[in-house]
C-alpha cells in the first residue's frame, strides 16, 4: 500500500508540474465560457456581426438551462473524449517518448503498481476537468441569466453529466493500451479521434446498433443522442465494462511481461 501511495504520489507530481495539465485546466474553462458567450450571441445577432459560422454556432444554444445542461453533456461526450484520451496517452506514452521508460521500471515498484498509479491519476485529472467544466458552465449559465433556473434541475443533470463523464473516462484505458504498445503519444491521439469518427458514423448510418458499440453507449445513456436513439440495455453495460476491463488488463499485461527495452 506504501508503495502505491508513493507511486501515486510521483505521477501527482508530474501532472502538476507539466504544462499539458495547465493547459487542459485552460481549455476546459475556456469551453464553459465560450458556452455563455454563445448564448450571449443567440439573444444578440448582431453581435456575430457578419460571421455566418458564428452565428450557426450559436443558432445550436437554446436560451434554457435544460438545453445548456444538455450541451454541456455533449461537449464531455465529443471534446472531453478527445481532453480524456490525449490525458491518458500523455500519461502512459511519456515515459517511452522520453526515454525514461527504463528508469521507471528500475524503481523498487511492482509493475502493476506503477500501471494502477497511473490510472488513478488518470480518473483524478478527468474526474477534475469534469467539475471544472460543469462548475464554470454553471457559473457562466448564471452570469448571462439564462432562464427556468432551479436547483432540482442542475443536481439532475449534474448526476447525468458526471455519469456520462466516468464512463467516457473509463472508456480510455484501451487508449492506455495503445499508448503503451505504440510507446508514445502519437498513436492514442488517432486512436481517439478514430472511436469518436467511428461512433458519429454509426449514429447517422446505422443507428440500431449503436447500443452494442462501447464508445456510443455513454452519449445513449445521457439522452443527448435524440428520442429516437437506441437504449442501452443489459448487454450494453456489459460491453462497455467488459471494454473498460479488458484496456485495464491489457495494459496492465504490457506492462508487465512485454519486452521494455
Amino acid at each position: 500500500m506504501k508503495g502505491l501511495y508513493s507511486s501515486v504520489w510521483a505521477e501527482t507530481l508530474k501532472m502538476r508540474k507539466s504544462k499539458m495539465f495547465i493547459l487542459t485546466l485552460i481549455v476546459f474553462s475556456g469551453i464553459a465560457i465560450t458556452m455563455g458567450l454563445m448564448i450571449l450571441v443567440t439573444r444578440n445577432p448582431e453581435l456575430a456581426g457578419n460571421s455566418a459560422m458564428v452565428s450557426a454556432k450559436a443558432s445550436m444554444f437554446k436560451d434554457d438551462w435544460s438545453s445548456y445542461f444538455g450541451l454541456l453533456t455533449m461537449i464531455v461526450l465529443t471534446l472531453g473524449t478527445i481532453g480524456f484520451g490525449t490525458i491518458a496517452g500523455w500519461i502512459f506514452g511519456r515515459e517511452y517518448s522520453d526515454r525514461v521508460v527504463q528508469d521507471l521500471l528500475a524503481l523498487p515498484v511492482h509493475r502493476f503498481t506503477i500501471v494502477l498509479s497511473k490510472f488513478i491519476t488518470f480518473v483524478a485529472w478527468s474526474i477534475l476537468l469534469s467539475l471544472i467544466l460543469f462548475i464554470i458552465g454553471v457559473f457562466t449559465g448564471l452570469a448571462v441569466n439564462i432562464a427556468h433556473w432551479s436547483v432540482g434541475l442542475a443536481y439532475h443533470y449534474f448526476i447525468i453529466f458526471m455519469v456520462t463523464s466516468f464512463f467516457t473516462m473509463l472508456l480510455c484505458t484501451p487508449t492506455a493500451l495503445v499508448a503503451s504498445y505504440a510507446r508514445g503519444y502519437i498513436a492514442p491521439i488517432a486512436f481517439t479521434i478514430g472511436t469518436l469518427i467511428v461512433t458519429q458514423i454509426m449514429f447517422v448510418g446505422i443507428p440500431n446498433i449503436t447500443a452494442y458499440f462501447p464508445w456510443a453507449i455513454p452519449a445513449l445513456y445521457s439522452g443527448v443522442s435524440g428520442a429516437g436513439g437506441a437504449t442501452p440495455d443489459l448487454v450494453s453495460f456489459i460491453i462497455l465494462f467488459s471494454t473498460i476491463l479488458l484496456g485495464f488488463i491489457g495494459t496492465v499485461a504490457w506492462w508487465r511481461f512485454a519486452d521494455q527495452t
